[in-house]
């Protein structure tokens, strides 16, 4: 057990934090001071969710009375879930969900000691939004009592829902399929994956057949290392956006800087659109600048979110959450025109920007 005195002077109720699905770890929340579980890992290893029930068994041992609430996430069937379910019933005491987006900027506010309101921006691969919809690129406003989503992510479809974010090749084709492109699926995609997967995922996208819609930033990065050529299958989690920031990095180093203006567009309904980004990454691996499109991918990025930040006419602190912003190109571009725009700006430490830090919140 790790302990960890909050700044500030908020004095907290006990509360027990049960996480979230992947690195997860759980907490426990009293007066100032909040005291975390070793880390578990995803909850889709039995023995993570063996280790959990010991974690949560240890923490109430320590608590100096009886939780008032048990916190979960949004999402229903996480086993995280279940258990704080089973345990508030046990102790007769509520149950809180909490969304995944949410959580992550108020943990930041309670590790930085800032009471709001506040913007946050939170960008990760998947959580489950208040709509039950995929989320995962969002710009919210967070007070201490209240919450409320200003934007969002154009969602991309994902073909096969979950197997898409093991495949970018397929966020490709979605790529293809919101620009109207279709007919390209399968002549771009065939000679990568065979001809047979790129025509059922061209067929399931036409007729919307099991693609759910998701604003995760996470996918976008997978869409724009699959369209240039960087990815077609991930060994392992965030594998696409690590070798396509590793190769934006390499670029950057060497070269100056492509041109991005005109490169995105925020809609009045408050969506970020990057279909014009999109467009140029596959002029770019058209010929054979996958590189170049790595680099303009990250700095358009980071130019788009701080506009989309800078038109809330705000000089509230912003906060950045979530594991996109384990990239460090994404990262330091974005702080910098932000700060440059005379916003106070806060990120979580390195090892807490993923869900590893999301119980606290």
């Amino acid at each position: 057990m790790r302990s960890e005195k909050l700044p500030g002077a908020a004095v907290w109720p006990p509360v027990l934090a049960c996480g979230a699905w992947l690195k997860n770890t759980a907490c426990l929340l009293q007066g100032d001071q909040v005291l975390w579980s070793p880390l578990h890992g995803d909850l889709g290893d039995p023995q993570s969710c063996l280790e959990l029930e010991a974690s949560l068994d240890a923490l109430l041992a320590c608590a100096d009375v009886t939780p008032q609430a048990i916190a979960h996430d949004l999402h229903p069937d996480f086993y995280s879930s279940q258990l704080a379910v089973t345990l508030a019933e046990k102790l007769k005491v509520p149950a809180v969900a909490v969304q995944h987006h949410h959580a992550h900027i108020a943990a930041l506010m309670a590790e930085h000691g800032l009471d709001g309101p506040v913007l946050g921006l939170a960008l990760d691969g998947v959580g489950l939004g208040s709509d039950g919809a995929a989320w995962g690129g969002e710009l919210l406003w967070v007070a201490s009592d209240a919450w409320r989503r200003l934007g969002h992510l154009l969602p991309l479809p994902l073909p096969g829902g979950d197997v898409a974010a093991r495949e970018p090749w397929r966020l490709a084709a979605a790529a293809l399929h919101l620009l109207g492109r279709d007919a390209e699926i399968l002549t771009r995609l065939g000679p990568l994956v065979g001809e047979q997967s790129a025509q059922t995922v061209a067929h399931m996208l036409a007729r919307n057949l099991n693609c759910p819609l998701s604003s995760g930033a996470g996918r976008w990065f997978d869409a724009a290392a699959g369209i240039l050529g960087i990815s077609v299958r991930q060994q392992f989690e965030a594998e696409a956006a690590i070798a396509l920031g590793r190769l934006a990095a390499e670029y950057l180093a060497v070269h100056a800087e492509p041109a991005i203006d005109g490169l995105w567009h925020i809609r009045a309904d408050g969506v970020l659109d990057l279909q014009r980004l999109l467009t140029r990454l596959f002029e770019l691996a058209d010929s054979g600048r996958g590189a170049e499109g790595a680099a303009l991918f990250h700095l358009t990025l980071a130019a788009a979110l701080a506009d989309w930040i800078e038109r809330q006419s705000t000089t509230l602190p912003v906060l950045l959450g979530g594991g996109c912003f384990a990239n460090r190109l994404l990262s330091a571009r974005l702080t910098q025109r932000l700060s440059t725009m005379g916003l106070a700006v806060f990120r979580a430490p390195a090892g807490a920007r993923a869900d590893a830090g999301l119980a606290l919140g």
